[in-house]
């Protein structure tokens, strides 16, 4: 079933936001200072093309530069991108095929909004 959803979602949203989320890396690794965005970006491009079957958990060893970071990243780019998936969720949820989408959308929120010290694991 998570390869069905995994395929739907590909066509549907999954190639758009990993393009999107692929371009802000590359944007973030040509500046010096911003290449842990870039690679967080490059991170949530990998999860937004294949988001069933995996998930989110916080490291326990990110210290205090990731807090630092997210609190920037959650100030320039987090807010927008988090509004940005809540409005896109919306019209998948119109339809039956659409609620998982639209759930797997809603589940980019947490790492979009602080992406530092994130980890992205299968959830077998």
């Amino acid at each position: 079933m998570r390869t069905i959803l995994n395929v739907i979602w590909l066509i549907f949203a999954g190639v758009w936001l990993a393009i999107g989320y692929a371009i802000a890396g590359v944007i973030c690794c040509i500046l010096i200072v911003t290449i842990p965005f870039g690679i967080a970006s490059f991170r949530i491009a990998a999860y937004a093309l294949w988001p069933f079957g995996r998930t989110v958990v916080r490291d326990p060893d990110a210290g205090a530069l990731s807090t630092i970071g997210n609190v920037i990243w959650l100030v320039f780019a987090g807010i927008w991108l988090a509004v940005g998936h809540v409005l896109t969720s919306i019209p998948l949820f119109l339809s039956v095929i659409g609620i998982p989408l639209g759930i797997a959308n809603l589940k980019l929120i947490p790492v979009s909004l602080l992406p530092l010290g994130a980890r992205i694991v299968d959830v077998d």
